[in-house]
C-alpha cells in the first residue's frame, strides 16, 4: 500500500518525486532503490495523457470562445518570444535541464506545457521529459541520501 502511495505522491502535480523520494525513504523506510523507481513510474506517468490533455483543452476553451483564443495566443507568442534565446542555445535538451532541475514549479508537470508551448511533438516531449524526470530523480536521491532536506 505505501508503494501505491508513493507512486501516486509522485504523479500529483508540485511535489512529484521531489516529496515521494524523501517520503519513500525518511518516512516508509525503503531501500533508497524502491524509491527512486517507484518515483520514476509515479512522475513519467502523467506525462503523456498531460500533453494531449493541454492540446486539447486550449482547442476546446478557444473553439469556444473568442476572448479565450486571443489570450491563449497572446500567451503562446509572448512565452516564445520570451524564451527563444535559451530556446536556440540549449535546444531541446532546454527541456531536459528545465525538469531536470528539482526546483519548484520544474517538474514534469510543468514540462509538458512547456512542450505545448513550444509545439514539441508529444513523442519527443516524452522521452526528454523522461530523461528530466530521471536526471532529477538521482539528485533528489542523493541529496535524500546526503540528509539534505528538499521541503
Amino acid at each position: 500500500m505505501l508503494e501505491l502511495y508513493t507512486i501516486l505522491l509522485a504523479a500529483s502535480p508540485i511535489v512529484e518525486l521531489r516529496g515521494a523520494i524523501p517520503m519513500a525513504v525518511g518516512f516508509f523506510h525503503f531501500w533508497w532503490g524502491k524509491a527512486l523507481l517507484l518515483s520514476l513510474i509515479g512522475n513519467i506517468l502523467p506525462v503523456f495523457p498531460l500533453l494531449w490533455f493541454w492540446e486539447n483543452l486550449s482547442q476546446k476553451i478557444s473553439e469556444t470562445s473568442p476572448l479565450m483564443n486571443r489570450f491563449f495566443h497572446w500567451l503562446f507568442s509572448r512565452t516564445r518570444r520570451k524564451f527563444q534565446g535559451k530556446w536556440k542555445r540549449w535546444g531541446k535538451a532546454a527541456l531536459t535541464l528545465f525538469v531536470a532541475l528539482p526546483l519548484p514549479f520544474t517538474g514534469a508537470w510543468t514540462g509538458t506545457i512547456a512542450a505545448f508551448l513550444f509545439g514539441i511533438e508529444k513523442r519527443e516531449a516524452f522521452l526528454l521529459i523522461s530523461g528530466g524526470v530521471l536526471i532529477a530523480g538521482i539528485i533528489v536521491t542523493i541529496l535524500t541520501l546526503g540528509g539534505i532536506k528538499l521541503f
